[in-house]
């Protein structure tokens, strides 16, 4: 128990990119386990950890987060939010330990707690294993199937899979920095790589049938139909004539984040002839790049985040409330005291470098879909008025 201030709960890291049945069963089976406990989320805003654009923007989803329940929502600024699972998990991580948040609940495709402890362990632990990492890598193998011989070699368990995989990124950031939060996993119900939509099924099934102009109503519920209308929704694709524009005007496109010597070129010869953002990661796709590792690149590209900035951004500065109710207001005013990084309700220029680039980011979003004035939204919302600044 930590301190005086303690308080039971729960913290959990979505996208809601959208929200849809199995996250409504993660929240329902936590509320089984904890009925009592305060949940704090940790949200990513309009942009996603695979390099996505987020389908419906950040405060769309604060307010169907707020519906279903959840007492305290926190943002995960981009800087985090679009980058490798272990620097995601950091993020996300250290956020909630910030909040004084007891345990960390997460969906594994696996369900062994056990396993992932230990191979997270293995990882942080064990000097052979970067060793083999480099190996594997020298034979060309990408980063996540080098990982993945590695741990196999070492443990005798391969895991593959992405709900498993950020977790055992959860697990390492906790081991790493001695974490006061406690690790527990809940089965996932649904195949991630199952396009056909049922009950319950995986955000990338369902985005492509709303890309598609598909029913989803099964698979998302009731209340966040009126929030997927076609033509409000930020799909990828949208971006693609500004990813373009970037990619042939940039003369040094070596200088983002993701972007290794030898790919800027391929970049800039295959553009010129893709047109769509899936023909431009497919024509440049390699053993070497996966998918989620291009499509990362492209977004950095496309927002102007350089290698320069995420070396200066490493480490949470603040913490930025989105929304809570009643239970999560009680949450923090017990637990603020002991909170060491200041707490923002409301957007503030020139604050923190990585909240400056949030507004970026989102000033780029918002170039598609003019419906909402998104600029103006980030300095709006800010809890009805209320001043929780620490």
């Amino acid at each position: 128990i930590k301190g005086s201030g303690f308080v039971a709960s729960v913290g959990i890291v979505c996208e809601y990119n959208p929200f849809h049945n199995g996250h409504l069963y993660h929240l329902n089976s936590i509320r089984k386990l904890y009925p009592n406990d305060t949940i704090v989320l940790v949200l990513s805003g309009n942009f996603t950890q695979r390099g996505d654009f987020s389908i419906i923007d950040k405060w769309t989803k604060v307010k169907i987060a707020k519906e279903m329940g959840i007492d305290l929502i926190v943002e995960l600024p981009f800087v985090f939010a679009t980058q490798s699972a272990d620097f995601f998990a950091y993020g996300a991580i250290s956020l909630l330990e910030a909040l004084k948040v007891s345990k960390i609940v997460f969906g594994s495709e696996n369900d062994n707690l056990t396993d992932l402890e230990a191979i997270a362990k293995c990882q942080v632990q064990n000097e052979d294993f970067d060793k083999l990492v480099k190996i594997y890598s020298k034979f060309g193998l990408n980063y996540p199937t080098a990982v993945s011989n590695a741990l196999y070699d070492l443990t005798g368990k391969r895991i593959d899979t992405p709900n498993d995989l950020l977790g055992i990124s959860y697990i390492k950031t906790i081991l790493k920095n001695n974490y006061n939060i406690k690790p527990i996993c809940i089965k996932r119900t649904t195949d991630y790589h199952d396009d056909v939509l049922n009950n319950i099924s995986s955000a990338t099934a369902i985005r492509k049938a709303l890309e598609n102009g598909l029913d989803v109503r099964k698979a998302v519920p009731e209340m966040v139909i009126k929030y997927l209308d076609y033509d409000n929704l930020h799909f990828k694709e949208k971006y693609f004539s500004l990813l373009k524009y970037r990619i042939l005007t940039d003369e040094d496109l070596s200088s983002y984040q993701g972007v290794d010597e030898g790919i800027d070129k391929k970049l800039k010869k295959a553009v010129v002839c893709s047109t769509s953002y899936d023909e431009l990661i497919d024509s440049v796709k390699s053993k070497r790049y996966t998918y989620n590792r291009i499509n990362r690149m492209l977004l950095h590209i496309l927002v102007g985040f350089t290698k320069e900035m995420s070396k200066s951004m490493k480490e949470i500065d603040y913490i930025r409330i989105l929304g809570f109710n009643d239970k999560g207001r009680s949450y923090l005013n017990k637990v603020k005291k002991e909170v060491n990084l200041p707490i923002l309700s409301r957007f503030k220029r020139n604050f923190s470098p990585i909240l400056d680039f949030e507004l970026k980011t989102t000033s780029i979003y918002g170039l598609i879909n003019n419906d909402r004035n998104l600029i103006l939204e980030e300095y709006n919302n800010h809890l009805g008025g209320e001043n929780n600044e620490k």
